[in-house]
């Protein structure tokens, strides 16, 4: 499953764990010790205990599902039969199954050969969304036919089996009824055995209406006429090969579609939403690519006869990896020559490239349980960078993959509420909160490191033994260890159990000397904590794949070692006094570098001079960030860096020195002196501004347009004087019907105009999303609405979100847009949060969608009592998937006002000095 984007984290809590000089060392070891004090007196130190639950129990299991569904696409209701072939496994009177929101008409279950016997009852545990069925004699042991009718409810929760409104091209509000499974809703669709490991073969049948479309996992074998109603008809697909019940998958609807052949002979289709079959070939182009290169890749052919990709209207997640039958917001899949930015085509890339790994990594072979769901997310996170690398090398996209996921998942891994990528999950409550940046940003990063480590050449191999050892089984992380170890004789069991068990990461400190012609470094590695050094007896340590880089060959590894301790020397041989020493080529190590003052001087002239390559500036850049926010350097040391970008062409180098940015302008929004951080980032940004200029040069490519878009939007954003008049020129012009605006360009233009605009721009902008037919484009101006400052259009924008012109799954993204947009934004997102609380609480039942709220919300405060108000607001309002995102941005919060007291002084000094004496560049 790829989850829907969130805007950049508003917390890039990073932490220091070398050694500095001992004063220091002891004033951050107090000040680490005050803040675990606090956190301890919010509750905030750790996680609620989790509720007890038992899995399924094993005396009865399925062979075969034979499920006919027939959904009422008005009153919103489905009828189901359900015969199961079972295996009674020890004798028993009753059968446990999972059901929820299901109710069951009749039971009754049939021994090979011998006569049915009915249920007498069926007992419904909700809290644990199971149903016993009891029978009057005793079931024994040996195979029979489970039969259950039952109805449903076609929910509007965008879960289990649901309900998806759309629009029709004449305007007529129209629903289709789609399904979405994982982690645990099959069992809102029929009775069944809804854990991963519980595998059976789907034998489905949809009786639907004759002019709609119906999908299913696997290709149509017939189609008749319904007997009881000649507007119906009955739609029977083949058997599907053994698989987990979160990857069946059923659509009922009205849609186009586009279709090739792979390379393969595998049937491709893309459906889209009628009239809009032209949006869906750029992702059918991506898919017929991409699994010819799979094939290869785990050189295990692709074992259905098609594969389905199809938009969903309402869609809470990104995608779904059904097996054959692949689901996605209308955002993640379409894109319209006309009217998609570069970025877009980039994400339905990367997010086809993503479910499609799943068929082999998940599909094929599937996770035993939860716990070992960051081994499907974070593989197919990885990979699908792999796969667009393959179908698009101009991307650049494992420098994108820095920005996006590495940093991401070390913000979130440096807080005392993180999580080990592989966690112990029970409840089903509990599965939702770990589809987070660890499970995936963090497990895609230590996969990267590990294929490094390994070599592609031993992970193909290993990765090959996997999956023919393991396909159409289930399989937990060791067994993937065990084939890598087996292909590389690499320990790799030993290495991997230290990034994947236990909680962080580590900050290298290094230091160096000259020894005649060789150079001694000596390193230490610390865990690197948000609230200041490690305080503890035992500091956990990992096994770190090290590589060293020197100014002589700056692209190549001149050293590869496993630090398999806390602390080590090693010589590089022949390093001349002037060369400068890196760490980390690549920012490919899950860690982040402390370098020695020396060390660090000597790098500093390859940002500017750009002999350092793109990835590593980003790395080194972060990593200095990092270590000013949990307060081991002065933030001004990093803002007087940040200056040495001026030279600086990369496009994601500049991606994340404006997220890095955007951050400190979010913490400096609480103080009476954001207009000098404006300035200051005016001045960062005007000189690649003025190099770019609006329009497309000769020549330019994805990269160019993707840079334009973020320098432009971050100068209108600040305020930029010429900036703003020329977005205001164009707006006017698109507006009018003059020139319409390249689609690479109006997110940052109505951004600008908005914030500096006034109640007549926001009618306009809600009039542009009322008149668009695509939803990317109503999703581009509902990031960005919040953007006004005004308190009362803040509220129109808010109440906007909530109404119908939204749809369910994207108001998280105003409401967040509007706390991200100002001061005055983020108090009365949260205020209005609060008091719309049982509405969005149901609207979202307690998905993931709920974290991403809170979080995109809350984070941005930075007063220390602000923490103790969310705490107390959730406690009497339980959020139970969003438990720990809830202690997360506490935390965060803490740690900003401690950011705040302790810098805010200097950065403003700083910032006044350098108005009165601006610097040569």
């Amino acid at each position: 499953m790829w989850l829907a984007a969130a805007a950049p984290s508003l917390a890039r809590r990073l932490l220091f764990l070398g050694p500095p000089p001992p004063p220091l060392l002891l004033l951050l070891l107090s000040r680490s010790s005050r803040r675990r004090r606090r956190l301890h007196s919010l509750g905030l130190a750790a996680m609620p205990e989790k509720r007890p639950f038992e899995r399924l129990p094993a005396d009865v299991s399925p062979i075969n599902y034979s499920l006919c569904l027939k959904p009422d696409l008005l009153d919103f209701t489905f009828e189901g039969k359900l015969e199961a072939a079972a295996q009674v496994r020890q004798a028993t009177n009753q059968i446990v199954m999972n059901c929820a929101d299901i109710d069951i008409i009749t039971a009754s279950y049939a021994p090979e050969g011998d006569e049915e016997i009915h249920a007498t009852g069926f007992n419904y545990q909700n809290e644990d969304e199971k149903v016993t069925l009891s029978f009057p004699s005793t079931l024994q042991t040996g195979t029979g036919t489970l039969k259950i009718d039952f109805v449903g409810e076609l929910n509007d929760k965008m879960k289990g089996f649901y309900r998806s409104k759309y629009t029709t091209p004449a305007g007529e509000a129209r629903y289709a009824a789609v399904t979405q499974f994982e982690a645990t809703d099959a069992r809102r669709a029929f009775p069944c055995w809804d854990e991963p490991a519980i595998k059976a073969t789907f034998d489905i049948s949809l009786v639907v209406p004759k002019d709609r479309v119906a999908l299913s996992n696997m290709n149509v074998i017939d189609r008749k006429p319904y007997p009881d109603d000649e507007n119906l008809v009955e739609v029977k697909f083949a058997r599907t090969p053994v698989m987990s019940t979160y990857l069946v998958a059923f659509v009922v609807g009205e849609y186009d579609f586009v279709e090739t052949r792979s390379k393969d002979g595998v049937c491709v289709r893309v459906y889209t939403p009628v009239g809009k079959a032209e949006q869906g070939k750029f992702a059918l182009e991506v898919a017929a690519k991409t699994l010819p290169f799979y094939k290869d890749y785990f050189n295990v052919p692709y074992p259905l006869p098609k594969i389905d990709l199809i938009a969903i209207a309402d869609f809470a997640a990104g995608a779904m990896e059904n097996w054959g039958l692949v689901t996605y917001r209308e955002t993640a899949l379409l894109i319209d020559p006309k009217n998609s930015c570069s970025s877009s085509r980039q994400w339905v890339a990367l997010v086809v490239g993503h479910e499609l790994a799943h068929q082999w990594f998940g599909n094929l072979v599937t996770m035993e349980w939860w716990t070992h769901l960051w081994l499907n997310e974070g593989f197919a996170s990885w990979i699908e960078y792999l796969c667009v690398d393959h179908c698009f090398p101009e991307y650049d996209i494992w420098t994108q993959f820095v920005s996006a996921d590495y940093t991401r998942a070390q913000e979130l891994d440096a807080l005392d509420n993180s999580h080990p990528i592989e966690v112990s999950v029970g409840h089903p409550s509990e599965v939702d909160e770990i589809f987070d940046a660890i499970s995936y940003s963090k497990g895609a990063s230590v996969i990267r490191m590990l294929h490094d480590y390994i070599g592609d050449k031993d992970f193909k191999k290993g990765m090959n033994m996997y999956l023919t050892k393991f396909q159409q089984k289930n399989a937990a992380t060791e067994d993937l260890w065990e084939s890598l170890e087996s292909a590389s004789g690499k320990p790799i069991a030993a290495v991997m159990n230290t990034w994947t068990k236990q909680m962080g990461f580590p900050l290298i400190y290094v230091e160096s000397e000259q020894v005649e012609d060789d150079r001694v470094l000596r390193l230490s590695q610390r865990k690197f904590c948000a609230s200041g050094p490690y305080v503890g007896e035992d500091c956990p340590q990992w096994m770190v794949p090290i590589t060293v880089s020197t100014s002589e060959d700056p692209s190549h590894a001149k050293l590869n070692i496993l630090m398999d301790k806390p602390e080590l020397n090693v010589v590089l041989k022949n390093v001349k006094p002037d060369q400068w020493v890196k760490l980390n080529l690549g920012t490919v190590g899950f860690y982040r570098t402390q370098y020695s003052s020396a060390m660090l001087e000597s790098l500093l002239p390859g940002i500017r001079d750009l002999s350092l390559p793109p990835v590593d500036r980003l790395g080194l850049q972060n990593d200095l960030f990092s270590l000013a926010r949990a307060g081991i350097i002065s933030t001004v040391e990093v803002l007087k860096v940040m200056e040495a970008f001026v030279n600086e062409p990369n496009y994601t180098v500049w991606s994340d020195l404006s997220c890095n940015l955007g951050i400190l302008s979010t913490l400096l929004s609480h103080t009476d002196f954001y207009e000098e951080i404006q300035e200051f980032v005016k001045d960062v940004f005007s000189p690649i501004g003025e190099r770019l200029g609006w329009d497309p040069k000769p020549g330019e490519g994805h990269l160019d347009a993707l840079l334009r878009g973020l320098v432009l939007g971050k100068l209108g954003k600040a305020g930029h004087k010429a900036t703003l008049e020329e977005a205001r020129r164009r707006f006017k012009d698109h507006v009018e019907g003059k020139q319409t605006l390249s689609a690479d360009l109006r997110s940052p233009v109505y951004l600008t105009v908005l914030k500096h605009g006034d109640s007549t721009t926001l009618d306009i902008m809600l009039k542009l999303h009322k008149q668009a037919d695509m939803q990317e484009e109503k999703n581009r101006i509902e990031r960005v609405l919040g953007a006004t400052l005004s308190p009362e259009l803040i509220q129109k924008v808010l109440t906007f979100a909530l109404s119908e012109e939204v749809r369910p799954q994207d108001t998280v993204s105003v409401i967040g847009g509007v706390a991200g947009g100002s001061r005055h934004g983020r108090k009365a997102a949260w205020k209005f949060i609060k008091d719309n609380w049982e509405e969005l609480y149901n609207r979202y039942q307690g998905g993931f969608l709920i974290s991403r709220l809170i979080k995109l919300s809350v984070e941005g405060f930075a007063v220390d009592k602000m923490a103790g108000e969310v705490k107390a607001f959730f406690e009497s309002h339980p959020a139970p998937s969003a438990e720990r995102t809830i202690q997360q941005c506490c935390e965060n919060i803490l740690l900003n006002a401690a950011w705040l007291k302790r810098d805010a002084e200097s950065i403003h000094q700083y910032l006044l000095q350098r108005k009165a004496s601006p610097p040569t560049v």
